[in-house]
């Protein structure tokens, strides 16, 4: 059963629940520390000082003020309660519970402490508006990529990161979790906890263009990938990338695939390219493992951090045929960059 089917079986027991019992009159009990909110709360003192220093404020929140203000208005006609029992919680306190959780990883306990709210509150609040951030701002800020993105994300590589014919970098973050109630092992990963895995495509300039978040922890880097849309558009051929496209200035070497790059962790396909393994590698392969490093460091060490995974796959001629072209090119008089001799 997904979320919307239990939200809404949820909404009607509680209707039923309430419908019940509105006759009766109940006193709601709320500890003392709690009802102090608005004297000694975070949001109602320290909040309005940070607003005042702009710098302390992104500090806090890990965004600006106008940032703040601007998601906001974006979000709080989604976040907005009304409560007839207790002090309403505005939007804008809403938002900074679940900003400063994102900005921080506290727990839940330590920020209700901090804005005297309740425990249980703050894992409502931060659920409710995380859903209103992402359904109020995903057409906006990651639409799904076009043949004319795809096409501005490979220049972007070209220029930044001297990896032509490139639509993005591809990695896997493992996000831990509790593991959920008889699960067994599906989330139990290799690194003996449990997660669940977030599978990121991100462009030259550190900005996700697509993920998908939810893959059993157990799952390697390969099978998450096939499981996900994004892996199933990749083999269908319905992302919508460019056609092939010689090299610059390596037209010899006949058109070449659009590729996205990864770590060993991934397969080596048509589109998507992998470091020659091994350690004992020759001059030319040792050229290509530092130029694909290279183009995606933004999501190893930038957008995803680090991760590493080890993982056997079946590669296609064709692939292995293209990464060996790549390679030929790193090495040509028409695809080196100065330095890289003094790298490998």
């Amino acid at each position: 059963m997904d979320f919307h089917h239990r939200k809404t079986l949820a909404v009607t027991l509680l209707h039923d629940l309430f419908t019940q019992k509105r006759k009766k009159r109940r006193s709601v009990w709320v500890h003392p520390i709690l009802q102090k909110r608005q004297k000694h709360g975070e949001f109602h003192q320290l909040i309005q000082e940070l607003r005042l220093d702009n710098g302390r404020f992104k500090a806090y929140f890990r965004l600006n003020k106008d940032q703040f203000d601007y998601i906001l208005g974006k979000v709080g006609p989604s976040i907005s309660k009304q409560s007839f029992c207790r002090e309403t919680i505005s939007p804008a306190q809403r938002l900074c519970i679940c900003l400063r959780y994102l900005a921080t990883g506290d727990s839940f306990r330590t920020i209700a402490f901090s804005y005297r709210v309740g425990h249980s509150t703050v894992a409502g609040i931060i659920k409710d508006v995380c859903e209103a951030i992402w359904d109020n701002l995903v057409e906006e800020y990651m639409p799904p990529p076009d043949r004319e993105r795809w096409q501005e994300i490979a220049a972007d590589f070209q220029q930044l990161w001297n990896f032509p014919n490139c639509v993005g970098a591809v990695d896997g973050k493992h996000i831990v979790i509790q593991a959920p109630a008889s699960s067994g092992s599906l989330y139990f990963n290799y690194k003996g906890s449990f997660s669940i895995v977030l599978l990121a495509v991100v462009d030259a300039r550190y900005r996700f263009q697509v993920v998908d978040v939810g893959a059993y922890g157990r799952s390697s880097d390969g099978g998450t990938l096939a499981a996900s849309a994004f892996g199933r558009a990749l083999c269908q051929g319905t992302l919508g990338i460019p056609e092939d496209k010689p090299l610059p200035g390596a037209e010899h070497l006949g058109p070449i695939p659009y590729v996205f790059v990864a770590d060993e962790a991934f397969p080596l396909r048509r589109h998507m390219m992998r470091p020659h393994p091994g350690q004992k590698i020759g001059r030319e392969q040792r050229l290509y493992n530092y130029r694909l490093s290279r183009a995606r460091r933004m999501v190893d060490t930038g957008a995803m951090g680090d991760l590493h995974r080890m993982s056997s796959n079946n590669s296609s001629r064709e692939a292995i045929t293209i990464r060996e072209k790549f390679t030929q090119y790193f090495s040509s008089t028409e695809g080196p960059v100065p330095w890289q001799e003094n790298i490998i």
